[in-house]
């Protein structure tokens, strides 16, 4: 079903010289202007576009991707600040709306906001900083090892709490965490367990052999993109093997000894070099 603040895929129905009006079921007719018209396009064609209102408030489409849909979180820009409140970038000519009403904290321009898309009462797109009123609250469903989208959304005692999915809190230990992580990063992560309140524990690597198997094709690549050998082995520095590989000694351990049982690589004295008959 067609709705504003989404990626729809819609069928030209008219030309004009002003652009193309595309078939927006229960919206009706939604003008795409000429500038994001793709060459070529006819009628008949599918377009996959954006729907938001304009200034009018009437549904308009482009084909610029914004950084965020409705019911997802992104980190934005704050490009100004109005009687209303800020103002966000976010990938549109039309700048977004954070009232202040639904903002946390200082928000200055020239900063950055986490904050969750939604529609407000009329239909028009606006942003939110309290995370927790679009979060859901009941026990999700994950099992351990699942991979998930994470956003980071802020550092605590014990670790860094993250959006999962854009829809559930979840929580990277300190321990747990190999690599310098900042508020708004948007990556890939692994459920570590749920805990029997519902609570997620994650790991930014896949947890246990696959995270081991994930490392040895990664050591391999870096071997060839060095020539063949690296000044680096299981004697080597923690903090070495962290900046270089992203992961504790005792994973590239374990790495290094599954790639010279398969005879891929060859154990030197102050170094890795591959086999290259056998990588």
């Amino acid at each position: 079903m067609t709705s504003i603040g989404t990626f729809n895929t819609l069928p030209v129905v008219k030309e004009r010289a002003f652009g193309l009006y595309l078939d927006a079921g229960p919206l009706g007719e939604v003008l795409l202007p000429q500038r994001y018209v793709p060459a070529g396009t006819q009628v008949g064609d599918q377009l996959e576009v954006f729907i938001y209102l304009d200034s009018e408030d009437c549904p308009i489409a482009t084909t610029e991707r914004p950084a965020a849909q409705v019911g997802e979180f992104a980190y934005l820009p704050v490009v100004s600040k109005g009687p209303v409140g800020a103002f966000l970038g976010w990938g549109l000519s039309k700048d977004l709306l954070l009232p202040f009403a639904e903002q946390k904290g200082r928000v200055e321009a020239g900063g950055h906001c986490l904050v969750r898309i939604y529609l407000d009462n009329s239909n028009r797109l606006a942003a939110s900083m309290r995370w927790n009123r679009y979060l859901d609250q009941t026990p999700p469903r994950y099992h351990a090892h699942q991979p998930v989208d994470l956003i980071i959304a802020q550092r605590t005692e014990l670790g860094y709490k993250a959006i999962v999915n854009h829809r559930h809190w979840g929580l990277i230990h300190h321990s747990d965490v190999q690599r310098p992580l900042h508020t708004g990063q948007s990556l890939s992560g692994y459920i570590k367990r749920q805990r029997p309140d519902g609570k997620l524990d994650l790991v930014l690597r896949q947890p246990g052999f696959a995270e081991v198997k994930q490392l040895t094709e990664t050591i391999i690549e870096a071997l060839e993109e060095a020539g063949g050998y690296l000044p680096c082995n299981d004697r080597s520095d923690p903090a070495e093997i962290r900046q270089r590989f992203d992961t504790s000694k005792k994973q590239f351990k374990s790495a290094l000894g599954v790639l010279y049982r398969q005879r891929r690589i060859s154990l030197e004295s102050d170094g890795i070099r591959l086999n290259p008959d056998l990588s």
